[in-house]
């Protein structure tokens, strides 16, 4: 089960950050994904935020969610 969660959360949040407008908003959907998918692995929320946020607010600099 752990699997599929590595897999699928992380496929359907490149999925749903092309449908935002701006850095700021897919910094917000990276952060909330991120705290609640490092919560449900057992590691730290507030650090799955930060990173989260950071790869929404950057995702479109790297190419990923033009």
């Amino acid at each position: 089960m752990r699997i599929l969660k590595l897999l699928v959360v992380p496929a359907m949040a490149f999925a749903l950050s092309g449908c935002l407008d701006n850095d700021g908003e897919r910094a917000l959907a990276g952060a909330a994904g991120g705290a609640i998918v490092a919560d449900a692995l057992g590691g730290s929320a507030v650090a799955g935020a930060a990173a989260g946020a950071a790869g929404g607010a950057l995702c479109d600099d790297a190419g990923i969610c033009n």
